[in-house]
């Protein structure tokens, strides 16, 4: 598989009040044709922001951006806003966090879904109206033809999920981020939305990547996944080999802390002790380590790079489980 998505040494810095905050450190990623990635962490830990800085979302004098980021061998960073609104839609899209606050609460579901394609794909607005309902009817919702005449709120949250996909699939793009595309879900709805983006990302042939804090939700969805922590990338491996051959103690206490069907009744569910590391202080040595059951004074003091242990795996330790 060819590669798509190319993101190498990406860095995102916010001036604030505080001082510079050090979102996204130096992260190297890369999706293929087709590919289905996973990128997994805690909150803060710099998903969001990488997913939108890669499609030119995060801009204004506050913002710095250094590194590259090529699709399709074009370099996305250097373009102006004008020139990177070219790529959405119809070759990068988003389905974004909240499709509450994503969708727009005043506009019938119609509109909002024609739009894109007369804007961008130059389609008369009936042509557009009539896509749109072939989009409801492949994202399986009921009665798509009643949901194009309502508005966002008179729809359930998995109902609005469903939408907010079929507007982001619209143009036939190359590539999808999906930012936490389960959130607020109850579990049945959650399963029935990760197996729908699943089965479009084969239908229709596209990239795809999931950004998540879950591990469960990228275990049968992804290809590869990447673990994130502090802005870094800690650990990437194909999906089976992260879960069969942890490197990373944060990636074993992110698996440590999925409910288990299992489990004894009344077990208390392990957690991960403390706080992600501060994004405005000056970091020493390993951002995990006052967080870590393994850590030494090396872990304190000295800051781990990336080690590949073969077949693509690739942790962010000196001590990783069962050894290097």
């Amino acid at each position: 598989m060819s590669e798509l998505l190319d993101i190498e040494n990406l860095e995102i810095d916010f001036d604030t009040q505080r001082g510079t905050l050090h979102a996204v450190r130096g992260v190297t990623l890369s999706v293929a044709a087709g590919e289905s990635l996973g990128i997994v962490g805690e909150s803060g830990s710099g998903k969001t922001v990488m997913s939108r800085a890669t499609m030119g979302l995060l801009r204004g004098k506050r913002v710095k951006r250094r590194g590259s980021v090529r699709f399709d061998g074009q370099e996305l960073l250097t373009l102006s806003a004008k020139e990177i609104r070219g790529f959405w839609g119809t070759k990068i899209s988003m389905v974004f966090q909240d499709p509450m606050t994503a969708l727009n609460p005043v506009r019938r579901i119609k509109s909002q879904m024609s739009e894109a394609m007369v804007k961008r794909l130059g389609m008369p607005k009936d042509q557009a109206e009539t896509r749109a309902l072939e989009l409801l009817e492949l994202v399986r919702i009921p009665d798509p033809k009643a949901v194009l005449d309502k508005f966002p709120h008179q729809l359930s949250g998995g109902m609005r999920q469903r939408v907010m996909i079929a507007m982001a699939i619209a143009c036939d793009p190359k590539l999808l981020f999906a930012d936490e595309p389960t959130t607020a879900l109850d579990v049945t709805v959650q399963a029935q939305i990760l197996e729908l983006i699943s089965d479009l990302r084969k239908r229709l042939g596209m990239a795809m990547v999931i950004i998540t804090h879950d591990l469960g939700v990228v275990a049968n969805h992804t290809d590869r996944v990447a673990v994130m922590y502090g802005g870094e990338v800690v650990e990437l491996a194909s999906t089976k080999e992260l879960f069969t051959n942890t490197k990373m103690p944060y990636t074993e206490a992110l698996m440590s802390s999925i409910p288990r069907i299992d489990a004894e009744p009344g077990r208390r569910l392990p957690a991960i002790a403390g706080t992600p590391p501060d994004p405005v202080e000056e970091r020493v040595g390993c951002g995990f380590a006052p967080r870590c059951k393994y850590a030494t004074d090396k872990c304190r003091t000295e800051r781990p790079q990336l080690v590949d242990a073969g077949n693509g795996h690739l942790y962010r330790c000196f001590f990783p489980i069962g050894g290097a």
